[in-house]
């Protein structure tokens, strides 16, 4: 039968310290209190460093969940905003024939809003120089005095939501014009 309580069996500190001092002989033969003392900061310092390291896999498990909530929510709201998109065109070529009045008009506005808040902004613009990442070019037109690739006319406007592009504008693409090419002066030249 073992001389200690089921207590002192489990490793549980007892309240007074002092009993820690009493039986020099528990855990060595013949060991001091300034030995047994080190032991203990160093058993301490031991502990302090596990705790620590705990709590920043914690802080470091929270954030990443934060962050795998903020990515999950944002991808739900690209995925409905994109299926949106098909609206949103039609709602842009009935405002074009000037078919879009009334309540309706209410309606499109609101929606409008609605997408803005989310960070939806259309871009796609006659004139916006071609970007590959940007234009899904349809067809390339000759244009007299382009001095670079730009839109010159847009098929279908394009979306970005918070700088994602859900969809790329469709546009016909201007060639630049060999002789506005010419003309315009380098930077080599004086």
């Amino acid at each position: 039968m073992s001389e200690f309580t089921p207590d002192e069996q489990r490793g549980q500190v007892p309240d007074d310290a002092s009993e820690l001092f009493e039986n020099p002989g528990t855990d060595g033969v013949g060991t001091s209190p300034e030995v047994r003392v080190s032991e203990l900061e160093q058993l301490v310092g031991e502990r302090t460093a596990d705790l620590q390291r705990l709590q920043a896999e914690y802080v470091n498990y929270k954030k990443r969940v934060d962050r795998d909530r903020q990515v999950s929510r944002q991808s739900g709201v690209e995925q409905v905003v994109t299926e949106l998109l098909p609206v949103l065109d039609s709602i842009a070529m009935a405002d074009q024939h000037g078919e879009l009045s009334g309540g309706f008009k209410l309606v499109a506005d609101e929606l409008a809003k609605i997408a803005a808040k989310h960070g939806l902004h259309a871009f796609g613009a006659v004139g916006d120089p071609f970007d590959p990442h940007l234009h899904e070019a349809l067809m390339q037109v000759p244009l007299p005095g382009a001095t670079e690739h730009c839109v010159s006319q847009v098929m279908q406007q394009g979306f970005t939501m918070h700088d994602r592009v859900l969809r790329p504008a469709r546009v016909a693409v201007s060639d630049p014009d060999p002789a506005a090419a010419a003309a315009e002066p380098t930077e080599n030249q004086y």
